[in-house]
């Protein structure tokens, strides 16, 4: 009888050690998981969720985090308004809840998808934009070209279309002073 009650004693503190070990084996794997993520494999995860980016020289910047590319983020706020936010702007990110995106290569095309090619887009589109810059300042027109490291701004009214006679004067913004790119509203003035 004590043979049989020793040895029960003796399984089940090996049944324990055994769990000890298991748990702190899935924890420290998790934590070497969590550490090889980046901040944008975890923005990814949040992708048709609300979030609020506090930005560099823009504040927060709020909306549904509708797309990720290889160096911005595409956010939808409640008007409606598209926002290509340069994710070296990004200083903080609220609103991501437990879900992350597998960490792992991009793929050739998806990582050609650059803050460049994002905003070439809204130059073919011709949409009048909010242009805000790293320290700050913004400004309004509608983007005419896209070079490697450069944005230029035909800047006018925003509630005016880009006619030659409605653009006030055209400006080169370094594009690594860009910030945001916000779309604004027919009627927005």
């Amino acid at each position: 009888m004590r043979w049989q009650q020793l040895f029960a004693d003796l399984e089940a503190r090996f049944t324990a050690e055994q769990e000890a070990v298991e748990r702190a084996e899935t924890s420290s794997r998790v934590r070497h998981e969590v550490g090889a993520l980046r901040w944008a494999d975890r923005v990814a995860g949040a992708v048709g969720s609300p979030v609020v980016l506090l930005c560099a020289g823009a504040g927060p910047v709020a909306g549904t985090l509708a797309e990720t590319g290889s160096d911005w983020l595409l956010l939808v706020d409640d008007a409606g308004r598209e926002c290509v936010v340069a994710a070296s702007a990004v200083r903080a990110v609220s609103g991501l809840g437990r879900r992350t995106a597998p960490a792992g290569d991009a793929g050739p095309v998806r990582a050609r998808l650059d803050l460049r090619r994002a905003l070439r887009g809204l130059a073919r589109d011709r949409a009048a934009v909010q242009v805000v810059l790293d320290e700050g300042t913004a400004l309004s027109g509608t983007i005419d070209r896209v070079g490697a490291d450069y944005v230029e701004l035909a800047e006018h009214p925003v509630d005016v279309h880009r006619r030659a006679e409605a653009v006030q004067g055209v400006r080169t913004v370094v594009l690594d002073a860009v910030v945001l790119v916000r779309t604004v509203l027919p009627g927005a003035g």
